[in-house]
């Protein structure tokens, strides 16, 4: 990753990192909804674990959402 100066990454190092966080989180996304139609009978616990991954995975979403990459 290319920086400006100290340590504050540059707009494109930014972007860059934001997208490569966003496919991962997409795959993982992706993942988690699978299990949620493979398994069957899914039991209160389990349940609440795939809603926490989902939600978990939304948030960092919208936090990377919040990244300025227009510097």
């Amino acid at each position: 990753m290319a920086a400006t100066t100290g340590n504050t990454p540059d707009a494109d190092a930014l972007l860059m990192l934001k997208h490569d966080i966003k496919n991962q989180l997409s795959n993982i996304q992706l993942a988690i909804e699978g299990l949620r139609y493979e398994v069957e009978d899914l039991d209160g616990d389990t349940s609440l674990y795939i809603e926490s991954m989902l939600a978990a995975a939304q948030k960092i979403d919208k936090l990377l959402d919040i990244i300025q990459t227009d510097i």
